[in-house]
């Protein structure tokens, strides 16, 4: 009888002592999503961002909301239908979709006053105020958009899109970067500044483009800025990024492997301090 008390007392500190599962939630859009997908990266990504996390916490559950090609105020306004669950842990990806697809900034104003989604601003206030709802002790960190350079999707070359070197409807995508530290601010949350990272300049993303001379017509590598203007053609040009041009990014838009490890590492010190 004292064997199986001491036993079963054994087995309870073993299962006492055990991690408790914790949850992470990455709301995001294709940089996150691709996490889960990489035959759409012509498999030139092997683990992103959530599984290089999820390999240092073993007792880590990670759900993946990234969703392709969407923005912080498509979220906000589909946040109920999108079966986001309660979590311990939130991260925000968002707002390179939100600067192509011309959704106004709008001010700190509309994040203070919570206008609704009309506006980026208002949309991320919309975002927290869900997530708060959820869980009202969650961590959140918000991730700002990367820079980048003219995007040409690898399966789809006449989806394209010029690079955030140059503004869209009048705005710059440095400015959605600085809304998101300033909301950050104001919610006093933690916000990693990918924009401005030292590793993730325009430079870095890709080591050139392949392109044709206009004036010859024959292929050569033309690295940023050089290849700023010169034409690309979807329906006759191959595609501009082969596998030696991979840098920081492997489209001009969406993270490497090298990508993936920077954005890693920058949300590493968060989760070791949240787990």
């Amino acid at each position: 009888m004292k064997t199986l008390f001491f036993s079963l007392f054994a087995l309870f500190l073993v299962i006492d002592s055990a991690p408790k599962e914790v949850t992470w939630v990455a709301i995001g859009d294709s940089i996150t999503y691709l996490n889960d997908h990489q035959d759409e990266t012509g498999n030139r990504i092997s683990k992103g961002y959530l599984t290089l996390i999820g390999e240092e916490f073993p007792n880590l559950k990670i759900v993946n909301k990234g969703y392709n090609g969407w923005t912080a105020v498509a979220i906000a306004e589909q946040f109920h239908k999108l079966d986001i669950p309660k979590a311990d842990i939130y991260s925000i990806f968002l707002g390179t979709n939100d600067w192509w697809a011309g959704k106004p900034l709008g001010t700190i104003q509309d994040f203070q006053d919570a206008t609704g989604t009309a506006t980026v601003h208002g949309a991320f206030r919309a975002i927290l105020d869900n997530i708060r709802s959820l869980n009202p002790e969650a961590k959140i960190v918000i991730l700002t958009p990367m820079k980048r350079v003219d995007f040409v999707y690898i399966n789809d070359p006449t989806n394209n899109a010029f690079g955030s070197y140059q503004a869209k409807n009048q705005q710059d995508l440095a400015s959605f970067a600085d809304a998101l530290k300033n909301i950050g601010k104001e919610a006093d949350l933690p916000v990693i500044d990918l924009y401005h990272h030292s590793q993730l300049d325009f430079e870095d993303l890709v080591h050139f483009k392949w392109l044709k001379n206009p004036a010859s017509g024959d292929y050569q590598k033309y690295a940023y800025p050089d290849f700023i203007g010169i034409p690309f053609d979807p329906k006759v040009d191959v595609y501009p990024y082969p596998k030696e041009s991979i840098a920081m990014t492997y489209d001009g838009l969406h993270p490497s492997d090298a990508g993936y490890q920077l954005i890693f590492e920058c949300l590493l010190p968060y989760f070791k301090e949240w787990m």
